[in-house]
């Protein structure tokens, strides 16, 4: 047998290889891949950055109120002027802050309470109309200054920039002199706001509240 020849064999060089379009095919299909697994990375990226932007916005606009108390805030109290009277209407205006977002008052819940009482105040059915009086225990808006039709009676209960509302709330407990209390107007989103405010102790017929 012929040993020399066999391991000749086994041993002899092979031009076979990667041709130039096999090793071309390779190149693209790990380019290919690379790009998919790029894309979907940045696609990822971006989700979450835009998911982190919504986060922060909507944590904005709960958190941070857009109303604000336009001028005093005054107690009507009972009576025609006498001392010792008790305060039944507290009545103030509100406006937009800075920036803020229109609010629908037809969407808005108000609130009072003081060191024994809390009650969520009616809410008017203005679907007729947006300026009323008061009901006991409810609120109203009982004039529009700068409505943007230029005519406050038919202006809507949509509080817009550069508008004013002035409110009236009713409690069902008249307010005593001395009597510290909080007034909460919640929108249907965003923060609430507060208004605190203390009872003079001598009432009057109209009283500034501190």
């Amino acid at each position: 047998m012929n040993y020399k020849g066999e391991l000749m064999n086994l041993f002899r060089s092979d031009d076979r290889g990667f041709t130039g379009l096999e090793a071309a095919i390779v190149l693209v299909a790990f380019v290919v891949v690379a790009a998919v697994f790029a894309y979907v990375v940045l696609g990822a990226g971006f989700f979450t950055t835009q998911k982190a932007q919504q986060t922060v916005h909507t944590s904005v606009e709960q958190t941070s109120s857009t109303l604000e108390i336009v001028g005093n805030v005054y107690g009507t109290g009972s009576g025609t002027g006498a001392v010792g009277n008790t305060i039944t209407y507290v009545n103030f205006s509100m406006g937009l802050a800075p920036g803020g977002t229109a609010i629908d008052f037809s969407k808005v819940a108000i609130s009072y309470s003081n060191a024994t009482t809390l009650e969520t105040l009616s809410q008017p059915d203005m679907s007729s109309a947006t300026i009323q009086q008061p009901a006991t225990g409810g609120w109203a808006i009982t004039g529009i200054q700068n409505a943007p039709n230029g005519d406050a009676s038919t202006a809507s209960p949509l509080l817009q920039p550069n508008e004013q509302f002035s409110i009236s709330c009713k409690p069902t407990h008249q307010i005593i002199a001395n009597d510290v209390f909080t007034i909460e107007i919640k929108p249907s989103a965003g923060a609430a706001f507060s208004i605190s405010r203390t009872a003079p102790g001598a009432i009057i017929g109209v009283n500034v509240l501190y």
